[in-house]
């Protein structure tokens, strides 16, 4: 968790849509609701993406008829075949991946993976070797396709060439044969180089008048590579990480369960996270620190004790690499604090490894959330680095303004990787700066955590979370849900971790308890973010496996006080004397009109807490009424914990008693969300019965059952308001207008409601103590009549009789079961 300013945002998305993909795919409401916020609200489109099973026809991957019959002809001859890889995971895996494909066809392919110190790609003298060592086919993978100049050496030299890559292409293409996904209609343009190399493996497999489905014993380098490459998963890339993922649980190749051995990490808990963070960090180290051979070496060997070897050889250099880039961590964080200002920092330094600087950019990114180049300064006065990017800026497109200052850039949106001579740093610092604070608003140098939904701390459990998991894989372009709990509570902090830097905790909320984790945060300044009163808590829901126990984990990603908003009050919208006269025209034994058919569904979410729901509600987008027992009671809970969620900060509220009255209030609304109980069963009926199509929320809990009883009995309990009234009254004299509303309301705290009004009116002209003057303005006098008992009234004791029937309702707990 990050420990400076943040803040959070949930995009608008269609209640009714995912209510409906809920009832149709038996989701909790809380999944479908992230399924809608993310595009996926046609049932259709939700069910294809939850089964992860779409497959692409190889044969139509670009280019791929024509590499298939250039390669399976060079079989033929049995000419010597090169496949040219990257140092990084995904140049690995799709080596490793296409080199037993050729060797499944017969073949008996070379390799050949560049070092950090010779750079990225295909360079003009790895060509002028192969073509001295006799290569007559050169396959790239990972690289190529800016490779213009290399591949027409490559040409010049006798080879014969086919480019298979991923990267954005320049303006130029090679002259030779091209496999990339996005050079044509290919349905999952977002491969990566292996999943290219897979498809690709299934297009031979196909010409050669085999089963394609041979390729799928690479799915496991392919899931790899997928998600170390950071690319999206969608479409057919959500198939090749999960399947990918189930053969490795299954069946792991003899690198990769040496690997897993090191890692410490059970195949059977084998995630698209464990990929990123656990496998994918051993395999990059080799080609950070020194050469990528010896992961390529691992997940090609079949021999179990070589395997040990290497992956332990990979776990020490990987360990080496956490201390380099702590080191570096440290030094380029000091220097981006005198770039503070700046909207995109550069920094710069000797004896920096050019092998981690990439992973010490994403660090400063989260450290600084704005986009970081992070430069390795070599003896010779050239530079190398790597620049990560936040997500509202396009980092190539900046490298790309700034090129007349770069030897050479590549890359995409969010990462990219730079060369340049020493004395060119400060211009390109300072001109790519200019353009990122052109591009860039200051919120966008504010980080947002990006919410999926809103939901009561009630709604946590084993269940969601296990639910949840069904939209997995994730990575990147399907991140795992980030969730928000409004209006909650951080309790019970302390100290976990060797070195106490991490914190637990137990979020609370609505009378829902949950554990959690803020992993990164001490305890002091977790607390300090939360601050004294109710705050957002925006966190992951996973399940939690610990000495045979498995439960649900509440992953802090973001926390900060809750956003305080104004409350309009429908109430206030109606005069007081025609409150009054409804009341007097009413029956005082009837509490609610007859309610006339449904025309709202009811959603049941009692009993998970009110803020929780009607911020669900209200960051939809959709229009919300809150109805309650008494706004002017509730206004101030509602502005501190509610009504800050709502669009433009101001949340629409009206009591029971005025929306029973005129229940063409709800029209213009899409939602009533009942945060109090009705008084009687019938009330459930009314609300639903309120015109305009749309959904009734019942949202209350113990605490609302608890408030909606004593706002009744001071509502129907009318001795006390008699009695004062009536002193008022007869002090006062014969009043009208302002001070007579004034009398009525009374003084204090909460003054009494339009329908306490007309009740207590009405009581009094019964017993003739008061009488109404019509005029302009009604005018109220006491009489001359003598002190009465109040049970002469009827309709006091119709008030009475009804306030039995609210407590035996609101105190026997059928309005919470029923």
């Amino acid at each position: 968790m990050s420990d400076r300013p943040s803040r959070w945002a949930a995009g608008p998305y269609s209640v009714g849509r995912a209510v409906r993909l809920s009832e149709e795919l038996s989701l909790p409401l809380e999944v479908a609701t992230v399924l809608a916020r993310r595009g996926l609200d046609a049932p259709e489109d939700a069910r294809e993406f939850m089964a992860a099973d779409r497959r692409e026809d190889p044969g139509t991957l670009p280019g791929a008829p024509e590499a298939c019959a250039l390669v399976l002809g060079h079989i033929e001859r049995g000419s010597p075949i090169v496949v040219h890889g990257d140092y990084d995971a995904d140049g690995v895996c799709s080596t490793a991946l296409l080199v037993e494909t050729l060797r499944a066809l017969g073949a008996s392919p070379s390799w050949r993976l560049p070092s950090r110190s010779e750079g990225y790609g295909l360079s003009t003298e790895t060509v002028q070797e192969l073509a001295a060592q006799g290569a007559g086919l050169l396959i790239t993978v990972d690289c190529g396709i800016t490779a213009v100049e290399e591949v027409a050496a490559a040409r010049a030299a006798g080879l014969e060439v086919l480019v298979t890559d991923h990267h954005r292409p320049g303006e130029r293409l090679p002259d030779c044969p091209l496999v990339h996904p996005g050079l044509g209609g290919f349905g999952t343009p977002e491969l990566c180089a292996a999943g290219v190399a897979l498809k690709l493996s299934e297009a031979l497999f196909a010409a050669a008048g085999r089963d394609p489905r041979e390729a799928e014993a690479g799915l496991d380098l392919a899931a790899l590579a997928t998600v170390c490459d950071l690319v999206a998963l969608r479409g057919e890339n959500r198939r090749i990480v999960r399947e990918g993922l189930a053969l490795m649980a299954r069946a792991p190749r003899v690198g990769l369960r040496a690997l897993m051995k090191v890692a410490a990490l059970d195949p059977s808990d084998l995630s698209a996270q464990a990929l990123g963070f656990r496998l994918g960090p051993r395999i990059n180290a080799a080609g950070r620190l020194r050469r990528a051979d010896a992961a390529l070496e691992l997940m090609l060997t079949d021999d179990p004790a070589r395997a040990d070897e290497v992956a332990q050889e990979l776990d020490a250099l990987n360990h080496d690499r956490r201390e380099e880039e702590t080191r570096i961590v440290f030094a380029a964080d000091a220097a981006c604090s005198a770039q503070a200002h700046r909207a995109a920092m550069v920094v710069a330094g000797e004896g920096w490894h050019p092998g981690v600087v990439g992973i010490v950019a994403s660090r400063l990114v989260e450290r600084w959330h704005r986009p970081c180049v992070v430069i390795a300064l070599a003896e010779d006065g050239s530079a190398r680095g790597s620049g990560r990017s936040v997500s509202a800026y396009d980092l190539h497109g900046g490298l790309s303004a700034c090129a007349s200052m770069l030897t050479r850039f590549g890359g995409h949106r969010m990462a990219a990787g730079v060369e340049l001579a020493a004395e060119s740093l400060r211009p390109f610092g300072h001109a790519l700066a200019a353009h990122a604070a052109a591009a860039l608003s200051p919120e966008d140098l504010i980080p947002e955590e990006r919410v999926d939904a809103v939901l009561p701390a009630g709604a946590l459990g084993l269940g969601l979370a296990e639910a949840m998991e069904t939209l997995g894989p994730f990575g990147m372009g399907n991140p795992q849900p980030t969730l928000l709990v409004p209006s909650a509570r951080v309790e019970t902090v302390s100290a976990m971790g060797s070195e106490r830097q991490h914190a637990r905790f137990t979020l609370v909320s609505g009378g829902a308890r949950a554990r959690a984790v803020a992993f990164g945060s001490t305890p002091r300044a977790l607390q300090a973010c939360a601050g004294d009163g109710p705050c957002d808590v925006a966190f992951r829901l996973e399940r939690n496996h610990w000495n045979g126990v498995v439960e649900p984990r509440v992953l802090l990603r973001a926390v900060g006080p809750s956003r305080g908003g104004d409350v309009r009050s429908l109430d206030d919208e109606e005069p007081l004397w025609e409150a009054i006269r409804h009341e007097l025209a009413a029956d005082p034994a009837q509490p609610w009109p007859l309610p006339g058919p449904p025309v709202r569904a009811v959603l049941d979410r009692r009993g998970r807490g009110v803020a929780g729901v009607a911020g669900d509600l209200l960051t939809s987008g959709e229009p919300v009424l809150a109805v309650c027992a008494d706004v002017a009671r509730r206004r101030e809970g509602l502005e501190q914990l509610v009504a800050g969620m709502a669009p433009g900060g101001c949340l629409d509220a009206v009591s029971l008693e005025t929306l029973a009255r005129s229940p063409s209030l709800a029209s213009s609304y899409t939602h009533l969300v009942a945060l109090d109980p009705p008084p009687v069963a019938g009330g459930r009926e009314l609300l639903a019965a309120a015109p305009s199509t749309g959904f009734l929320h019942l949202a209350w809990g113990a605490p609302e059952a608890e408030f909606a009883l004593a706002v009744w009995r001071a509502g129907l309990d009318l001795r006390p308001s008699l009695a004062s009234l009536f002193r008022a009254l007869r002090d006062a004299g014969a009043c009208h207008g302002a001070e007579l509303e004034r009398l009525l309301r009374g003084e204090g705290a909460h003054p009494r409601g339009a329908a306490v009004c007309g009740r207590v009116v009405r009581v009094l002209l019964e017993l003739d103590l008061v009488e109404v003057g019509e005029g302009a303005e009604p005018l109220l006098a006491v009489t001359d009549s003598p002190r009465t008992e109040l049970e002469r009234s009827a309709a006091y004791r119709a008030y009475t009789a009804r306030l039995t029937a609210v407590e035996r309702w609101l105190e026997g707990g059928a309005a919470l079961a029923a």
